[in-house]
């Protein structure tokens, strides 16, 4: 999905009721009735207070406002310009914002004391301190309930969805969460907050009488500890589910896989590390395939080289191959071929050139006869399918993708055998014969059939397909045979363009 102002418009009010919750359960927070160092020192505040209860009524509501005027700001402020950066900053820029709130109250409450001490016999320091500790532990709250919940969303939803492919920790302007900020937002959501407000417990608990909002306090302490719990468990994950997919990834690279891609969508460390990962398999990949295309241009160039010297067979390794390709392109269609993946199909076509490389060792004075070859020339001119798969191999050696190097020596080699086991090199049997020499003697034989050649004309389609159907079987796998000829329009247009 497309990352613009009108497909995201719902997910910054969505985060910023988010924010207006966590605020709100923020201050919910009980204030033990047994914190009370100066009892005179506070009834006098709390008497003050509550002859203002409508002006601190309405002091107290801009500590949600401003929350929210600035969440709106930022939302506002979003253009086509900046929508990426300011869309993934979300989380952490709302975290932020709904602190702001506890701020501004509890500097509006040291204005108000700081004016009320001229009035009133009001020492302000232990209610500043005791308030200083509620503010913490609210402002605690309120950023990391609030950064928790948008942090979950963003990562297991929003950014998948707009961003499936990640790349966006090198996005300029993010503000990125390090590991020693989660570690610290980890911390603090199951360590500083739970001993904070258990500290505040242990006041009420020298207390002899257990008032009504001290058991409040106690339930809210238990509410916490489960959230905890819960924020535990979820930053867990954070760190686990990244590492495995890196490890899971290095393995397949291990391998030789260097089409996988990490999928971590996120602008932290982990999420900058994916995208370093990735840029670094696609190096190696771009990299592999041009040492793939240099080595598969030496195969052609040497196969090419070989038909040069055989006067009976230019174009054919051109041919062939291009036939291959219409064979294998038509089998991936097919419902019985439905096993063959797409990396065997490409290697295949990769492998046909190679089919005749072995030719290279065979002499002039048979390569080049114009005529039939004796017996001894003929056992002399079969050697070349296992000299071909030899060369292969030794070509190849070095390659890494050891299912293509497999399947290229048995092009080579064995694209002269028959399913009624009377072909060469080893005199193999049905499927005893790889399925990739199968599919290419299909290709070569066609390709000799239609062809001029010293020793004979070419035959019409229709002779040629009458031939290889009738040798479907006994040459030929018969399943492929059948299939092969299926194949006839698109092949016979092929031919034309290759004699016109």
């Amino acid at each position: 999905m497309e990352l613009n102002k009108k497909n995201t418009w719902y997910i910054p009010f969505l985060y910023g009721f988010v924010v207006f919750v966590a605020n709100s359960i923020g201050s919910k927070i009980p204030v033990s009735s047994s914190i009370n160092f100066e009892a005179q020192n506070f009834s006098n505040y709390q008497n003050l207070v509550s002859q203002h209860r409508l002006a601190v009524s309405i002091v107290t509501s801009f500590c949600y406002i401003i929350p929210i005027v600035l969440c709106c700001c930022y939302a506002l402020t979003i253009n086509e310009k900046n929508v990426r950066k300011r869309f993934i900053n979300l989380p952490i820029a709302y975290a932020t914002i709904s602190i702001s709130g506890w701020i501004y109250y509890y500097l509006a409450e040291i204005i108000s004391l700081l004016i009320s001490k001229k009035y009133l016999y009001i020492t302000i320091k232990n209610i500043l301190l005791v308030s200083s500790m509620y503010i913490f532990l609210e402002c605690l709250f309120s950023f990391t309930l609030g950064f928790f919940i948008m942090e979950t969303l963003h990562r297991k939803i929003f950014l998948p969805r707009f961003f499936p492919d990640g790349k966006i920790a090198a996005t300029p302007g993010l503000i990125k969460p390090s590991n020693r900020f989660l570690f610290t937002v980890f911390y603090i959501s199951v360590s500083v907050f739970p001993i904070s407000f258990i500290s505040f417990a242990y006041f009420t608990s020298i207390s002899s009488k257990l008032g009504e909002s001290d058991i409040r306090f106690i339930v809210f302490l238990i509410i916490i500890v489960v959230l905890d719990i819960v924020i535990l468990i979820t930053f867990q994950q954070y760190y686990s589910s990244p590492l495995k997919k890196l490890k899971e990834g290095t393995e397949k690279v291990k391998k030789g896989d260097y089409t996988n891609r990490v999928k971590i969508v996120s602008n932290d460390s982990f999420g900058e590390l994916a995208d370093t990962f990735n840029d670094m398999i696609a190096s190696i990949d771009l990299n592999n395939k041009k040492i793939l295309a240099v080595q598969n241009s030496i195969l052609t160039g040497m196969a090419t080289m070989v038909e040069s010297r055989d006067n009976s067979t230019g174009g054919h390794i051109k041919r062939t191959s291009d036939g291959v390709r219409i064979f294998v392109n038509y089998l991936k269609t097919h419902p019985g071929y439905s096993e063959l993946s797409e990396k065997f199909c490409n290697d295949i076509i990769k492998a046909a050139p190679m089919h005749d490389l072995g030719k290279i060792a065979v002499p002039d004075a048979i390569l080049q006869k114009p005529g039939k070859f004796t017996d001894e020339e003929y056992e002399k001119m079969k050697m070349h399918s296992a000299e071909g798969a030899r060369i292969v191999g030794e070509v190849l050696k070095e390659v890494d993708d050891e299912d293509f190097k497999k399947l290229a020596i048995n092009v080579a080699h064995y694209h002269h055998e028959k399913w009624n086991g009377q072909g060469y090199p080893e005199k193999l049997v049905g499927e005893q014969i790889p399925f990739e020499a199968r599919v290419m003697a299909l290709a070569d034989v066609f390709d000799a059939l239609v062809s001029k050649r010293c020793y004979k004309d070419s035959f019409s389609y229709e002779k040629a397909f009458e031939i290889i159907s009738q040798s479907g079987g006994s040459h030929f796998d018969p399943e492929l045979t059948k299939e092969f000829i299926k194949c006839r329009n698109e092949l016979e247009d092929l031919y034309n363009r290759f004699n016109g």
